[in-house]
C-alpha cells in the first residue's frame, strides 16, 4: 500500500485536526456572513476568538492564538478598518494599548459563540453526549501538551 493510500484510509491527528478546523471555519464564517458579517475571514479568528469583551493586549492575543505579534498587529489593523475593534489606552499601563471590541465586534463575538455552540450540539447529537464530552476532554489534554 502506498503511503498516500494509507493516509487516506487512516489519516493522522494533524490531518484530522485540520479537517475539523477547516470544516468548522467554513460553517462559522459562512453563517456569520449570512448574519451580517460578510467581510470577516478565518484569519480574523486569531484575534476575535481570544478577545475579551473588556479588551485584551495584542501580546496576550498573540500568545493565546500562537501567532506572531506582527501577525496579530496586522489582523488588528484589518479589524479596526472593518469596525470590529478599536485601540484604547490600557488603564493599567498608559504606555500599552488594549484591543477593545466595538458594538459590531461584540455582536460578532456573541453570534460566533452561538454558532459554535450549535455546531457542537450537532456533533454531540451525532455521536452521543457522553462520547462527545469524552472526545473534548481528551482533545483538551492532547492540545495542552508541550
Amino acid at each position: 500500500m502506498r503511503r498516500s493510500d494509507n493516509k487516506q484510509a487512516d489519516p493522522d491527528i494533524g490531518v484530522l485536526s485540520s479537517r475539523m478546523l477547516f470544516r468548522l471555519q467554513r460553517e462559522l464564517f459562512s453563517t456569520l456572513a449570512e448574519q451580517g458579517h460578510p467581510r470577516l475571514r478565518p484569519r480574523h479568528g486569531a484575534v476575535l476568538a481570544y478577545l475579551n469583551e473588556e479588551g485584551s493586549r495584542a501580546t496576550d492575543l498573540a500568545a493565546l492564538s500562537g501567532q506572531h505579534k506582527q501577525v496579530v498587529g496586522t489582523l488588528v489593523d484589518e479589524l479596526v478598518e472593518l469596525g470590529y475593534v478599536e485601540r484604547q489606552p490600557d488603564p493599567a499601563d498608559r504606555r500599552a494599548k488594549l484591543i477593545v471590541p466595538t458594538r459590531k465586534g461584540l455582536d460578532e463575538m456573541a453570534r460566533s459563540d452561538a454558532i459554535v455552540a450549535a455546531i457542537e450540539d450537532r456533533y454531540a447529537e451525532a455521536v452521543g453526549e457522553e462520547t462527545y464530552a469524552e472526545f473534548k476532554r481528551v482533545f483538551r489534554l492532547i492540545s495542552a501538551q508541550p
